[in-house]
C-alpha cells in the first residue's frame, strides 16, 4: 500500500478550478484523517496557458504525467479557444498516449429525491458503465472536404480493433466477478454498423462463457437506453465503445441528480490513471461559488480506491452521502451551500471519520 502518493493536478478551465480545489481539500483531509502523505503537484495546462504561451502542454508533458501516482483533471473548455485544441491534447492526449483504455463511471443515486425516474430509490440506481477509452469516433481519423460550400463532404471513421474490444470486454467481466455482480450488459449497434461493430458481439460471445455465474446480455444501444430509463435497477456492468459510452453515462447522471454528481476515471490496470469529474467547464458559472463540487469529490474517491486505498475511498464516500442526504450541497441538489462550504463539509466529515 502506498504511504506516500503523489498525484499530477491539472485544474482545467471554468468552474474546474472550483471544484478540483474542494476534490484536493478533501484529499488533504483524508491525508490528516489516515496518516498518508499526499505529494501534490499542480499544472497549469489550462486556456490561461495556452493563451498566454501558445502551448497547450509541453513537449515532454505525457512523461512528466507518468511520473506520477494519479493525475487528477478538471473540466477543460473555453469559449476563447473555439476549436479546444488545448481539450483535445490535455485530456483526449493523455487518454491516447497513456493507453488508459477503461473509462469507469459509477452510476449510483445517494437519495431518492434527486432521481427524476419516478418511484426510484438508491437500490434501484446502482450500476456502473465501462466505455472504451481509445477508440472509436474520438481517434479522430477523418476530414473535410469543400468545406463551408453546399457541396461539403465530412468523414469521421470510426477504428475498432479485437485488442480494444476484447480488453475493455474482459475488463468488464472482471469487474463484475471480482465484486461478486451477476450481470454485464453489452451494447454496440451491430445491426446498422455490420462491419464496424461486427467485433463486439464476436467477442463479447467469446469471453461471456468463461464467467459461467454471470448473465451476459447484448442489447443495440437504442434498446439499451429505453431500458435504462425503464428499469435501471435490472443493471450491473454495462461495458460499450467511446461513443455510446459517452451518451449513456450522461443520461445515467440525470439519475443521480444531473452531471454534477457523476465521477469518471480513466484507467489502465497498474499504470498511471487519470481522474475526473464527467461535468463541463459551464465558464458562465465560473467565479459564481455554486458549481457542485461532489462530481470531482467522487472522482477522488474513485482515485483512491483505483490505488487500493479502500478505506480512504469509503470514508470520502460516506462523507458525500452525509452531505447529500442532510442536504449541507449546493444549490442544484436541494442544498444552500456554495461550493466551497460544500467542500468545507465534506472534509470536515472525513476528518471525523
Amino acid at each position: 500500500m502506498l504511504n506516500e502518493v503523489r498525484i499530477a493536478v491539472i485544474p482545467g478551465d471554468g468552474i474546474g478550478k472550483e471544484v478540483t480545489a474542494e476534490a484536493v481539500k478533501v484529499l488533504r483531509a483524508v491525508g490528516e484523517r489516515f496518516g498518508r502523505q499526499f505529494e501534490i503537484e499542480q499544472l497549469p495546462w489550462s486556456a490561461d496557458y495556452y493563451l498566454e504561451s501558445g502551448i497547450t502542454m509541453p513537449p515532454n508533458g505525457y512523461d512528466l504525467l507518468r511520473q506520477f501516482d494519479a493525475i487528477f483533471i478538471g473540466a477543460l473548455g473555453d469559449p476563447r479557444v473555439p476549436d479546444n485544441r488545448h481539450a483535445r491534447d490535455i485530456l483526449l492526449g493523455t487518454r491516447f498516449e497513456l493507453d488508459l483504455y477503461v473509462n469507469y463511471r459509477p452510476v449510483k443515486l445517494l437519495d431518492e429525491r434527486l432521481c427524476p425516474l419516478k418511484g426510484r430509490t438508491p437500490a434501484d440506481v446502482n450500476f456502473v458503465v465501462f466505455r472504451e477509452n481509445t477508440e472509436g469516433l474520438y481517434v479522430g481519423i477523418g476530414g473535410r472536404f469543400k468545406a463551408g460550400t453546399e457541396d461539403e463532404i465530412a468523414v469521421q471513421e470510426e477504428v475498432n480493433t479485437f485488442k480494444g474490444v476484447h480488453r475493455i470486454i474482459r475488463y468488464a467481466f472482471e469487474f463484475a466477478h471480482s465484486r461478486n455482480l451477476t450481470k454485464v450488459c453489452m451494447a454496440d449497434k451491430s445491426n446498422a454498423m455490420t462491419q464496424g461493430h461486427a467485433l463486439w458481439p464476436r467477442v463479447f460471445r467469446e469471453i461471456a462463457p468463461l464467467y459461467p455465474s454471470i448473465e451476459a446480455t447484448h442489447y443495440y444501444i437504442d434498446a439499451l437506453a429505453m431500458y435504462m430509463v425503464l428499469d435501471p435497477g435490472q443493471f450491473q456492468v454495462i461495458v460499450t465503445n467511446n461513443l455510446f459510452g459517452d451518451i449513456i453515462t450522461d443520461l445515467g447522471a440525470t439519475f443521480q441528480g444531473g452531471l454534477g454528481m457523476a465521477a469518471s476515471g480513466n484507467i489502465h490496470p497498474g499504470r498511471t490513471s487519470m481522474f475526473e469529474p464527467v461535468h463541463g467547464s459551464a465558464p458562465k458559472f465560473a467565479g459564481k461559488n455554486i458549481a457542485n463540487p461532489i462530481g470531482a469529490i467522487s472522482s477522488a474517491a474513485l482515485m483512491l480506491e483505483t490505488m487500493h486505498l479502500e478505506s480512504e475511498a469509503a470514508a470520502v464516500e460516506a462523507a458525500v452521502v452525509k452531505a447529500v442526504r442532510e442536504k449541507q450541497v449546493t444549490q442544484d441538489i436541494g442544498g444552500q451551500l456554495g461550493t466551497t462550504q460544500a467542500g468545507d463539509y465534506i472534509a470536515g466529515q472525513v476528518r471525523q471519520a
